[in-house]
């Protein structure tokens, strides 16, 4: 059966379609009130003429299609195949980087992290935060203030001695028999709970109680400790009382598109204020349809997240906008309004995004050159890091099968390579091809020679190579009492950034991303110069060792006679008058007789 004569026996009623094609790959999935009209009008004159359509139909073989009861239906099973199959003529939303939340871990003594992922392993979790940094900002508080951590360190049992966190009063130290009880850390756990749920009253009345229960008991130092961390909460709960009267949610979108590249900057208003600003890009959007790319984007965008705003402002109107607020508003529980301002403030905000669409499409495709300060802040988003990272130091290891074993360590800082702060190791401990062992070696080498100066820690470590090398750096990190220090590592081939403690959520970065190239450029610098080492070595040692064969040769004549030819081959080619002022006439003979062919190779 052909196309159109399958086209004309769809149903009437709302639905998915999906175009595949001659391999039976899904090409595209569009939704439609009504399935044969939407589908029939691809093959419609004026439908064949435009460029993506016509091309999209002359690919397709076939059809399939989902009824569904209703065009709400529709829109969350489209936006649900597109994320599986995403066909390349839908519009893609390939950066799904969602904003991050907090978990606290349901262990017997649980933990709080920061996350992008929601998983059901029975954890709580708290949020979306905005900006992204205010997740770390509020873990940092935990650490400090109710002394829950965020290691990684097995509490399943426990170990002979605490980590640095807890001497710096950080932690509670569930890790070490006797330093806490599970009546105190379980305690630490709610009022953590507490100040999640945004029950700052009901933490402030728990504090109090337990601050004038301390003071009777004349344990002033623990009252203390409590009266400040009271303070803290009432005045954190101030602060919101005040912010949420000042103001609405709202998602503010614009594009700039000179076909087939596309930035978007998506701003972030809570609370009446801008808070925080995304940027996505797309490089082939060959036929940029304004009301359809945002149609798209925007069931991309919020369909499947937990968190939505109560407004959403585009800069044009689309097809489905009325059944798209409609579907929001009922898993919102709130009513949901896409606008599309036309004066006034709301506009002057609108047109405010579309001014910095315009910028990142120069940055992005014009290559101008960023700030260290906008590159620092680019990496500690994409990494999702507590802090911007102003020095970055990667290591590499190199050698042939496990000889000539060497590292490198090379330093990025304020935005170029530091080649003054570069330094070569060469592996002492490490018998064997044992990568893993060699990284450990070299980081506990680094980083207690820091310590022992009391230098400061880099803002990341980045280690060349997956998961094994980048557990091996962490090990050593650990031993050293070093908990919490940013690290990170790049698969090669697959170009895939590992974070400790965030490993079940690699960060995969699009192909042209200049974070991507950074990092990627940072890494092949620490090949080159690892590889470079090892190669002088290498050489070095057989060179050295043909001398080492010549009868009659000491060690010490060989030293000076690379001392003032600099290589065996400048000894090979030197006279014997040359070679007798170094070293004497006696053993200037045996070389010249040592490099001299033999009869059969003559």
């Amino acid at each position: 059966m052909e196309l159109r004569e399958k086209v004309a026996q769809l149903p009437l009623g709302p639905g998915v379609y999906l175009y595949k094609d001659g391999g039976g790959r899904v090409i595209y999935v569009g939704k439609a009130k009504s399935l044969r009209h939407r589908v029939r009008s691809y093959f419609s004159e004026d439908k064949l003429a435009d460029v993506k359509t016509g091309t999209l139909i002359s690919e397709a073989w076939d059809v399939d299609y989902i009824l569904v009861d209703n065009e709400k239906e529709a829109l969350a099973l489209e936006n649900s195949l597109i994320k599986q199959y995403k066909p390349r003529f839908n519009v893609l939303l390939r950066d799904d980087k969602t904003y991050p939340y907090i978990k606290l871990t349901s262990e017997k003594y649980p933990r709080v992290y920061v996350t992008r992922r929601l998983r059901k392993d029975g954890s709580t979790y708290f949020g979306p935060y905005f900006p992204a940094n205010l997740a770390h900002r509020l873990v940092h508080f935990i650490h400090r203030h109710f002394l829950v951590p965020s290691c990684k360190v097995d509490l399943t049992r426990f170990h002979p001695k605490p980590c640095l966190q807890y001497h710096i009063h950080r932690c509670l130290g569930p890790c070490v028999q006797g330093l806490t009880t599970d009546d105190a850390y379980a305690g630490a756990v709610r009022n953590v709970k507490l100040f999640l749920e945004g029950r700052h009253g009901d933490l402030a009345r728990g504090l109090r109680e337990k601050m004038e229960a301390a003071a009777a008991d004349m344990r002033f130092e623990e009252a203390a400790g409590l009266r400040d961390l009271l303070t803290t909460v009432e005045e954190i709960e101030e602060r919101q009382k005040m912010a949420a009267a000042s103001g609405d949610d709202v998602d503010i979108f614009a594009a700039y598109a000179e076909p087939p590249l596309v930035a978007l900057n998506l701003f972030h208003l809570r609370n009446g204020r801008i808070v925080d600003r995304r940027e996505f890009f797309w490089e082939d959007q060959q036929d940029y349809d304004e009301p359809q790319f945002f149609s798209s984007l925007l069931k991309q965008m919020y369909l499947d997240q937990q968190y939505i705003p109560g407004a959403i402002h585009v800069p044009v109107d689309f097809e489905d906008r009325d059944a798209l607020e409609e579907l929001l508003s009922e898993r919102r529980h709130r009513k949901v309004e896409i606008h599309t301002p036309q004066r006034g403030q709301k506009k002057a905000l609108l047109d405010l995004v579309q001014t910095n669409a315009k910028h990142s499409f120069d940055a992005r495709f014009r290559v101008l050159k960023p700030s260290s300060k906008a590159i620092q802040e680019a990496l500690q988003d994409a990494l999702n890091l507590a802090d911007a990272p102003r020095r970055i130091e990667c290591f590499d290891i190199s050698h042939i099968q496990g000889t000539d074993k060497v590292a490198s360590m090379v330093v990025w800082e304020d935005g170029r390579m530091k080649k003054a702060d570069y330094r070569k190791f060469i592996i002492r401990t490490v018998i064997g091809n044992d990568d893993f062992a060699s990284m450990r070696e070299v980081v506990t080498r680094r980083y207690s020679r820091l310590q022992q100066e009391n230098q400061p820690m880099p803002g990341l470590v980045l280690i060349d190579g997956g998961l094994g090398q980048l557990h091996s750096a962490a090990d050593s990190l650990e031993a050293l009492g070093i908990i919490n220090q940013p690290l990170a590592s790049i698969a090669k081939r697959e170009e895939i950034i590992y974070v400790y403690g965030q490993e079940n959520e690699p960060v995969v970065l699009d192909r042209f991303s200049p974070i991507l190239h950074l990092i990627q450029s940072i890494r092949d610098e620490a090949h080159r110069f690892a590889v470079t080492f090892h190669r002088t070595r290498r050489n070095a040692a057989r060179l050295t060792s043909e001398l080492d064969q010549i009868p009659g040769v000491g060690e010490k004549t060989v030293q000076k006679l690379l001392r003032e030819f600099g290589s065996p081959e400048l000894v090979r080619s030197a006279s014997e008058d040359d070679l007798a002022r170094v070293v004497g006439r006696s053993a200037a003979r045996r070389v010249k007789e040592f490099y001299a062919p033999h009869p059969e190779t003559v």
